[in-house]
């Protein structure tokens, strides 16, 4: 449990929040996780987006997830697929001892709400809104990470105060475009994620941009810290070497030289949020003869990114 909130942040590479009625729903968002004894009893002091100082009587006990609402925000309800940027600190639900928390420093901790590896936290967020602070109180079986361990201390439950500083949409949200000819086809699932289908032709050996879907929100620097859900395969037998669909979360990457492969800089840098982008990396943009994991040595590959965001 000691290392539940350091591997949300491990995994990034992390709209006022409303308490759910009696009925888990908060403006036509559902939610069977409501405000309850546990969680209507702590109270955390201090500015938001600051580490807070967080009170409750202890011990709390729960076997459910419950949640309630420290300080508002604003906008549309939370769903599953949303990546947030967050910030949080976990208490020992026995003794109200500290287990872990954030840096609270601008380190960017993402969090795809709705994904098993934390699902107090991630069902906790849902129907949430970005800006708030909530209290979340759980079971430690609940709050801890699927396959972790408990540092916990013995302590039956778990309290989470956690601040959604910033909220993404779950998928890209572009003017769809015409596809250019000769390139991979790409179909999406219902809840976006991308089928690829390669063309049955010789891989082209210069870098390849298609914009599948034109957002209209900020265009994309170099530097910049975007917020990504992406698949990629192969060209020469489509598989699938990489997706954040399918490990249900969304990424973080810093588009600049060694922290990407030049290709996947190259195709974002100038791309609008909201984009859905098509790229055809060779291997001189992509891992080249030295190959990385799945890829293998000179190959070709495609990339389907849905830019959701920057995270600034």
């Amino acid at each position: 449990m000691r290392k539940t909130i350091a591997m949300v942040a491990a995994l990034g590479v992390l709209a006022a929040l409303t308490a759910c009625s009696a009925n888990g729903s908060s403006q036509g968002c559902d939610n069977p996780i409501v405000s309850g004894d546990a969680s209507s009893v702590v109270t955390a002091t201090g500015t938001f987006g600051s580490k807070p100082t967080v009170d409750f009587p202890t011990p709390i006990t729960t076997k459910t997830t419950q949640k309630s609402t420290l300080i508002e925000g604003k906008g549309a309800p939370l769903q599953a697929g949303q990546p947030i940027l967050f910030e949080a600190t976990l208490l020992n639900g026995a003794d109200g001892a500290l287990i872990d928390k954030t840096g609270y420093n601008g380190t960017k901790n993402l969090l795809t709400l709705g994904q098993p590896e934390l699902p107090a936290l991630s069902h906790g967020l849902e129907c949430s809104q970005s800006g708030s602070r909530v209290a979340i109180a759980s079971s430690v079986k609940q709050g801890a990470a699927t396959g972790g361990t408990s540092a916990d201390g013995g302590a039956g439950s778990v309290v989470f105060v956690a601040d959604i500083v910033t909220a993404f949409p779950a998928r890209a949200d572009g003017a769809p475009q015409v596809p250019q000819n000769g390139m991979p086809a790409v179909v999406l699932a219902p809840n976006g994620a991308p089928g690829i289908t390669i063309p049955n032709e010789t891989a082209p050996t210069a870098l390849k941009i298609d914009v599948l879907q034109a957002g209209s929100g900020a265009k994309v620097a170099e530097g910049d810290t975007v917020v990504v859900k992406y698949t990629g395969v192969t060209w020469h037998d489509s598989t699938v070497f990489d997706s954040s669909w399918k490990k249900g979360q969304a990424a973080l990457f810093q588009l600049k030289p060694g922290t990407v492969i030049s290709g996947f800089q190259k195709g974002l840098v100038g791309q609008k949020v909201g984009s859905q982008v098509l790229l055809v990396v060779p291997p001189k943009d992509g891992y080249g003869a030295a190959g990385s994991g799945l890829v293998p040595a000179n190959a070709t590959l495609v990339f389907v990114v849905d830019i959701l965001g920057i995270a600034r």
